[in-house]
């Protein structure tokens, strides 16, 4: 199994670069930011990118009903990321969310030689993703969700006589009471969007308990053990107290010692 790490895109710049490097150098599989309302994750990437020479850079997701296939396409190409180590992540809420994805990933195929990923949260799109993607993104799930998530790509893959795409599930990482305290916060936002709330139904599970929340280093090893066999990457999303380069450093050895 990979084991990518990934970091919100409005956090410092520098804060960035030191931990595209320091993933490179530990061997991470990946290197992802997201894609907030008021930052641009391209741009975010783009520093990472400057940082690293091998590691994959993904951005999870860019959602399409805010930002059209054209303008990905321009900023993909503004800020001269490398098209070979790209993971370009897209999604849709509802309504329409099947019939947007579907379109945009045939536009962004059609003019960008690059792996593209579907962040998926139901059935439906967990099927259209296995369908159509190079890769799906899970987002605030169990491994036991993951795997049944997997079912459902596999399944659209199948359907479509191609190869199943690869899984990647973003697992968010926090360690110490001020960063436990950080993801209790972020479970309460996305519990209140629609979608993610009849994702932790389906499950039967609260937001936060998808999370690896480790008072201790020595606690994250077991938890990314129910992992194995689940997915074909782990993306650690690091969730620390104070964002500081200190802080995600120390969490980038920490996971990967683990």
């Amino acid at each position: 199994m990979g084991q990518g790490f990934a970091v919100f895109a409005g956090i410092a710049p520098e804060i960035v670069r030191a931990s595209a490097r320091e993933a490179e150098g530990l061997g991470y599989t990946s290197f992802w930011v997201n894609h907030p309302g008021a930052t641009d994750g391209l741009v975010s990437l783009a520093a990472a990118a400057q940082e690293t020479r091998r590691i994959e850079l993904g951005i999870g997701v860019i959602p399409l009903h805010t930002r059209g296939p054209d303008s990905v396409i321009q900023g993909v190409g503004a800020n001269a990321l490398p098209l070979d180590r790209l993971l370009l992540g897209v999604g849709s809420p509802n309504p329409d969310a099947l019939k947007r994805v579907r379109a945009g990933i045939a536009e962004l195929r059609s003019q960008l030689q690059v792996r593209l990923v579907v962040a998926a949260l139901g059935p439906q799109m967990c099927r259209l993703a296995g369908e159509i993607a190079d890769g799906v993104l899970f987002n605030w799930l169990t491994p036991e969700h993951a795997r049944l998530s997997a079912e459902w790509v596999r399944a659209g893959a199948a359907a479509a006589r191609r190869q199943p795409p690869k899984l990647f599930a973003y697992v968010r990482v926090a360690l110490g009471s001020a960063a436990l305290d950080r993801v209790q916060k972020e479970a309460d936002r996305y519990a209140a969007i629609p979608a993610y709330a009849n994702h932790f139904t389906r499950m039967g599970v609260k937001p936060a308990e998808t999370a690896i929340a480790a008072q201790s280093p020595d606690a994250i090893a077991p938890a990314l053990g129910k992992w194995q066999g689940a997915v074909d990457e782990v993306v650690l999303r690091a969730v620390t107290g104070k964002d500081t380069v200190e802080e995600h450093v120390a969490l980038l050895r920490a996971a990967k010692s683990a």
